[in-house]
């Protein structure tokens, strides 16, 4: 499955599309109109101990390189890892966290 970022949620409900795909608690907490958007067939993924503890790792590998990102960025990022999952944005921030996607 995929799972969409905020920005990708927000286009979409504006030009009245049909979601499909998962979203993040993240996502639902940035914007929860969509719990009422009726076109939202996907799931909320929620994270787990494992997403957390990727998520340190993440941002300790970062900083090294100088590179520090967002908890919550970190956070979709290390969900999607986890699950093999492909992440829909519009976010630059996420393609530092790509190399990173087959190393954990």
């Amino acid at each position: 499955m995929t799972i969409l970022d905020t920005s990708i949620v927000i286009n979409l409900i504006k030009n009245r599309k049909t979601i499909n795909e998962d979203l993040t608690i993240i996502t639902l907490a940035e914007f929860p109109p969509i719990l009422e958007y009726s076109k939202f067939n996907g799931n909320i993924i929620y994270p787990t101990r494992k997403d957390l503890n990727l998520t340190i790792q993440l941002q300790q590998k970062l900083r090294k390189i100088g590179k520090p990102k967002s908890f919550t960025d970190l956070l979709i990022a290390a969900i999607c890892i986890n699950r093999n999952e492909m992440l829909i944005t519009k976010d630059e921030n996420f393609k530092d966290l790509a190399k990173y996607r087959n190393s954990n």
